[in-house]
């Protein structure tokens, strides 16, 4: 905890002043009516040293550190010019991202990688499981979303992180998670952040939902049912001061920001894991009754 505190003082000095920072009320004014993947919105503090740099429907999420910064997410290749333009107005040039984490390999949250890549010369991270997709632009066979979401331009993936492998960049330690469901490669993320002496367990939970192409049956995936509810279990247990996910809506991000809800809630991430949960078995449940008929 001391170590983590003595690092967010030396962050704090990379901060640049607050006028470069967007005040949430100017993130409304310009999200006003817009949540799409690819709207620019201007860039907002989380907390202490993280950063949403992405679009109006799409978080990116920049965690700064002396050693260099890392990105979790890039949205759409069209949101790229946004995201750099954010980063540029916090301060700091594209290529002090060091380190390009992803969530899942889905083109509304993978489409910018690799033209991120050719902009910050970043080394993109994931897991086994997303490799082949983040690399193809193609998703994977047994993505439940597979015959419905649109193909991108893939990235070189420079990195291979096991679930509980840690991310180290200086100061900076981000702990990889394995939550498939949403996506065969889901990854959810956590690391201590903090600011004038209050830390807090930050967690980017990945997507939960059980949303499929046309066609689809959960019911028809057993094993992979199986480890969507472990996934769930997982991200219920998770020491969470702070969550924030792919989608700012599934974790109210904007309420929390704006001050309608906390932004720290340590139930926050079991009340996301139940929500889900409950959506999938009746997912489930629905589909049972449409096959007896």
């Amino acid at each position: 905890m001391l170590a983590a505190c003595v690092f967010a003082a030396q962050a704090r000095a990379q901060v640049p002043d607050a006028p470069r920072t967007a005040s949430f009320a100017e993130h409304q004014r310009q999200c006003s009516g817009k949540d799409g993947w690819s709207d620019p919105a201007p860039p907002v503090r989380i907390f202490g040293n993280v950063y949403d740099v992405g679009s109006c429907g799409i978080v990116a999420l920049l965690v700064v550190g002396p050693k260099g910064h890392v990105l979790i997410d890039a949205a759409t290749a069209e949101a790229v010019p946004s995201i750099v333009a954010n980063i540029r107005r916090l301060g700091w040039r594209p290529s002090d991202v060091k380190l390009l984490l992803s969530s899942h390999e889905h083109v509304d949250h993978a489409g910018g990688f690799r033209a991120l890549q050719q902009v910050t010369g970043a080394t993109l991270v994931a897991t086994a499981a997303a490799r082949k997709a983040l690399e193809s632009g193609v998703p994977a066979a047994d993505d439940p979303q597979g015959n419905g979401i649109s193909e991108f331009a893939g990235a070189r993936v420079g990195r291979i992180v096991r679930d509980g492998e840690i991310v180290v960049l200086g100061p900076l330690r981000l702990t990889a998670h394995t939550t498939p469901g949403h996506a065969p490669g889901s990854t959810s993320w956590t690391w201590q952040s903090c600011d004038r002496g209050v830390c807090r367990a930050m967690v980017y939970a990945d997507s939960l939902s059980a949303i499929s192409a046309d066609g689809y049956r959960f019911a028809d995936h057993p094993a992979y049912v199986a480890a969507f509810r472990a996934s769930l279990a997982k991200v219920a247990r998770l020491p969470c001061d702070i969550v924030v996910t792919p989608h700012p809506a599934a974790s109210d991000l904007y309420a929390r920001l704006s001050g309608a809800k906390p932004l720290v809630d340590r139930n926050g991430c079991a009340a996301y894991a139940a929500a889900a949960g409950a959506k999938l078995e009746k997912r489930l449940a629905d589909e049972r009754k449409l096959r007896v008929r």
